[in-house]
């Protein structure tokens, strides 16, 4: 039994964002494999205060109690305003809102108080080498708990992050370590064990139409769900970015920790952009030694590990699997 932290940013249910969070949430709650012990939410994909409205409305839709904890509003240094522009507009600017016109908005929840960072230090520090830490939004959250407690370095199991792109033709920096460099160079150096699931791997994913059709018939909460706020994304992907289908960044997270044999990683170190200008919030890596290193500064920390390629018919064979047996995983989490 792997047991769970989800860092997310999901936007199921909103026009225009994007819903790969919910998938991994989904995919979490149906493996019997897995205790999803708490999720917390972070700017990013959506406001803070939307994530956790989505969050808390699929364990409600599902019947789960499992804690979800609002967290970071905005990034530890990067202005918001350019992203949330971006993020939140470019769905009524391409005209394609009415794409959601069939979909429920979230309910709406009132968060408590309690701080995202102290719930991820303390049950890490409290479970040492038991918790596996999964950060698929912005690395805000997961800055600040390692800030206040070090000790979280060596007490979490893994840390595994969907986020950078390295060698995309058509990308410089993703919003993930975009949206906060300083986060998520401060995560990437800290010493923890990091596995990192870049955009150069999930853009090898898709999910259609018929995949869709598939999980439809399933006919369970879970599935429902997906079911219901896919189908507008995959539209809205098709139109904006010329897929036949839309990617599934997040789930392909959780698909690996089932089944590592869905993609195939490598030892790099790696880091991110700190500097002004256009190539802020890149990711980058290397193999050491280099070949040519004047001027560069050794390694401090040891290498991440890097999923490169995905088996994306194996990836959406263990989304269907696993969304198959959810009614037979409630009774477990």
């Amino acid at each position: 039994m792997k047991r769970l932290i989800i860092d997310c940013d999901p936007g199921n249910g909103i026009a225009g964002a994007n819903v790969d969070d919910g998938l991994a949430l989904a995919l979490a709650l149906a493996s019997p494999h897995i205790s999803l012990e708490l999720v917390t939410t972070v700017a990013g994909n959506t406001p803070s205060d939307v994530g956790y409205n989505v969050a808390r409305d699929l364990m409600a839709r599902v019947g789960r109690t499992i804690p979800v904890i609002r967290g970071s509003t905005q990034a530890l240094q990067e202005p918001a305003a350019p992203w949330r522009e971006a993020l939140d507009n470019n769905v009524h600017r391409r005209e394609l809102s009415h794409l959601w016109q069939d979909v429920p908005s979230p309910a709406a929840f009132q968060a408590p108080q309690s701080e995202a960072a102290d719930a991820i230090g303390q049950l890490i520090c409290a479970n040492p080498g038991e918790i596996t830490l999964i950060a698929i939004g912005p690395l805000t959250n997961l800055a600040l708990a390692i800030e206040r407690y070090p000790k979280l370095v060596s007490a979490v199991k893994e840390i595994v992050i969907m986020g950078g792109v390295f060698a995309l033709d058509d990308y410089i920096k993703d919003t993930n370590f975009g949206f906060d460099p300083e986060a998520a160079h401060r995560v990437l150096n800290s010493g923890a064990r990091i596995t990192l699931v870049p955009m150069d791997v999930t853009t090898q994913t898709l999910m259609t139409h018929a995949d869709l059709a598939r999980i439809e018939q399933l006919d369970t909460p879970l599935a429902n769900f997906i079911h219901q706020t896919f189908k507008p994304w995959i539209e809205y992907s098709m139109n904006t970015r010329g897929l036949p289908g839309c990617w599934i960044h997040d789930a392909l997270v959780i698909a690996w920790l089932l089944d590592p044999s869905v993609a195939t990683s490598a030892q790099f170190h790696a880091d991110v952009e700190l500097r002004p200008g256009r190539t802020r919030g890149k990711a980058w890596r290397y193999r050491h030694p280099l070949r040519l290193d004047v001027g560069i500064m050794p390694p401090t920390g040891a290498p991440l590990t890097i999923l490169q390629t995905v088996d994306n018919r194996r990836l959406l064979a263990i989304i269907e699997h696993h969304l198959a047996i959810d009614t037979q995983a409630q009774g477990r989490h």
